[in-house]
């Protein structure tokens, strides 16, 4: 027998080599019908998986976001099946789960058409209404190769051939339909309920531009039709939000393909983003920051040593100076401020010291992967490196953090916190790793309460565990933001040091933290999330004035030289045209507040107001409205 502690706390005496489905069979007939995957002692298992020793086990279901990746992989391939029931030659690539659904690629000779779609989504609830059973089992590398060349499927061959010697290869059965995997699956197809095809694209063959182009298929699966329905209506939703549309009609960035990956901002934009940049400033300067700017390119030798020549090279932009030495556009700040850090003798009454920057930086990223705001090659990061003490590792982290908390819940954004720990191919000392860990735990167990936040075991960089932020927005949408990542090796391969009180030299601990991630892509995420209609304080334009007649212009100037004496973003709309037609105008801009005067107002020395969200709010003086513009600039109001 062997012994489970269950998620619970709960301990369990089972059989030795029992499968997890078995377990939760045990546990409740109910759960075993909803459960997708198991996870052992934190790591993800197959439901087939046997129990060979005592361990922590927990079932996983759709609720999980592991449970979800095991039950959208399972439906990748019941999508594989049916594409080769209809379309017998096409051959298969790769088909995982990822965050939203999952996708399976193809090399076909057409690209699936509208009518395909249909077809292929018809025969896979075919698949699930057959209900047919996943059986998974293991070849020795030959038979592997031998097994998928019968198939005629090369993409398989060469992910096998790949794959290192003695590497346990794993093939998943539903019916006639076998594919390479490693899982895992759910027990059967039937588990499978509700279905989308979403869109396709093409894609490259393992991400590289010279390799075979490919059809890729996207899709969902839920468990319930209700819970589809719910998603659908929230892709339409997305879609009227998306960023680049709106970015063109408010005038406020666009994308040409003189500049792949660089967007162009427009005047708007950019004022929109130095207001945000400003008020990124402030708060910075507030806390002790102090902002530098260094050079857009560097030596090779400086990639070098930081150790991004060897790991980051190909997504940088490399040339040649004059004399004939490489240098490179930089892809990140931190070494630029190492050499800050270096420039003169450091005590330790200085530290933390904390050098923050937002200076543009490159990075060269593959063309299919670029999106919009979100997947740039040019970018502006809300950048900060700071150099601290041992003792003061889990301060800083805790100031770090209330800074995110503050600045989100200005856009009243809600944002969870996930702790990544030690990897297997960690540098440094474990005892240096446990403190930190430790320091970042007992940070996290106070802002957050214990057990609030998720830990992804072994998902540190190799440098240093690392903290990281994940925001949902209006539409339940999950964005991977910022991070704070804690740093022990660069400042050793750049022999970084300061004086102790002692007069002895130490390294300090270099801490890594963007919490916007980069300004271009918060301001895509922000633009959908408020589906262009900013708040008052970050509106390009937060008052638009329009007369009703000519006989109004000279009373409309005057108040307009009033709100910008005090400092308001005022436009004036002087033309001929009807006054709905105006509104409307100002309306599809997102203009907060819209200022109508006729001659009513000139009589009265009034304003007419409209507001964004509320419509026609009544007559105000030119004081009345001043004061309720600037208690919502100043208050940041996000109503």
């Amino acid at each position: 027998m062997i012994k489970l502690e269950l998620k619970d706390g709960k301990k369990l005496d089972v059989e030795k080599g029992v499968k997890i489905i078995e377990v939760a069979k045990q546990i409740s007939e109910g759960l075993a019908r909803v459960a997708t995957a198991g996870k052992v002692n934190g790591e993800v298992k197959d439901l087939r998986y046997e129990l060979q020793e005592n361990c922590k086990l927990e079932i996983l279901t759709f609720d999980d976001e592991e449970g979800k990746k095991a039950y959208w992989h399972t439906t990748s391939h019941i999508m594989a099946q049916a594409i080769k029931r209809l379309f017998p030659n096409i051959k298969l690539a790769i088909g995982p789960a990822i965050d939203n659904g999952f996708y399976y690629d193809f090399d076909v000779e057409n690209p699936f058409s509208d009518e395909d779609k249909i077809a292929i989504e018809e025969e896979m609830k075919k698949i699930i209404k057959e209900d047919l059973p996943i059986e998974r089992f293991l070849l020795p590398r030959e038979d592997a190769i031998k097994f998928m060349k019968e198939k005629n499927e090369k993409y398989k061959v060469e992910l096998i051939e790949d794959l290192p010697e003695g590497e346990e290869i794993s093939f998943y059965k539903q019916g006639e339909f076998v594919d390479l995997c490693a899982g895992p699956h759910l027990m059967s197809t039937g588990k499978v309920k509700s279905i989308k095809i979403l869109n396709s694209s093409s894609a490259y063959w393992r991400g590289d531009e010279h390799r075979e182009t490919l059809q890729r298929i996207y899709g969902i699966s839920f468990p319930k039709a209700s819970l589809l329905d719910e998603y659908i209506n929230m892709i339409e939703e997305a879609k009227k939000r998306d960023h680049r549309k709106l970015g063109k009609e408010l005038d406020l960035f666009f994308f040409d393909e003189t500049a792949p990956g660089m967007a162009y901002w427009m005047p708007k934009g950019f004022k929109m983003m130095n207001i945000l940049i400003d008020f990124w400033r402030k708060e910075h300067q507030k806390r002790g920051y102090q902002e530098f700017s260094g050079p857009q390119l560097n030596s090779s030798e400086l990639w070098k040593t930081s150790g991004h020549w060897d790991h980051y090279k190909e997504d940088m932009f490399v040339l040649t100076d004059s004399d004939g030495r490489e240098q490179a556009l930089k892809p990140m700040n931190c070494p630029n401020a190492i050499k800050l850090f270096q420039s003169k003798l450091r005590s330790y009454k200085d530290l933390p010291i904390r050098f923050n920057d937002i200076d543009v930086i490159h990075r060269n990223e593959k063309s299919g992967q670029l999106n919009g705001l979100f997947r740039v090659r040019m970018f502006r990061q809300d950048d900060s490196h700071n150099f601290i003490t041992e003792e003061q590792l889990g301060s800083e982290i805790k100031d770090i953090v209330e800074i995110a908390k503050y600045l989100y819940g200005i856009f009243g954004l809600d944002f969870e916190l996930t702790l990544s720990t030690r990897p297997d191919d960690f540098m440094g000392e474990i005892e240096l790793w446990n403190k930190a860990e430790k320091n970042l735990r007992d940070v996290l167990d106070e802002l957050c309460g214990k057990d609030q936040y998720k830990i992804n075991e072994g998902d540190g960089a190799f440098y240093g565990p690392k903290i990281d932020i994940k925001m949902k927005d209006c539409l339940g949408r999950e964005w991977q933001m910022g991070t704070v990542q804690v740093d022990f090796q660069l400042p050793l391969r750049f022999n970084l040091s300061y004086i102790d009180k002692n007069g002895d030299k130490k390294t300090p601990i270099l801490v890594h933290r963007a919490l916007f991630g980069s300004f271009e892509r918060f301001i895509g995420i922000i633009t959908e999330h408020f589906a262009g209609a900013f708040p008052t304080w970050l509106s390009p334009v937060q008052v638009k004035i329009m007369t009703i007649t000519d006989n109004q212009k000279d009373y409309a100037l005057k108040v307009q030289n009033i709100l910008e004496n005090k400092n308001i973003r005022v436009e004036f709309d002087d033309r001929n045209e009807k006054i709905g037609y105006k509104i409307r105008e100002a309306q599809l801009q997102k203009v907060p507040y819209m200022l109508v005067i006729g001659d009513k107002e000139v009589e009265n020395n009034s304003l007419g107001v409209r507001s964004r969200s509320n419509g026609d709010i009544g007559q105000m003086s030119i004081e009345e409205f001043l004061d309720k513009i600037n208690q919502e600039i100043e208050t940041k109001s996000i109503l």
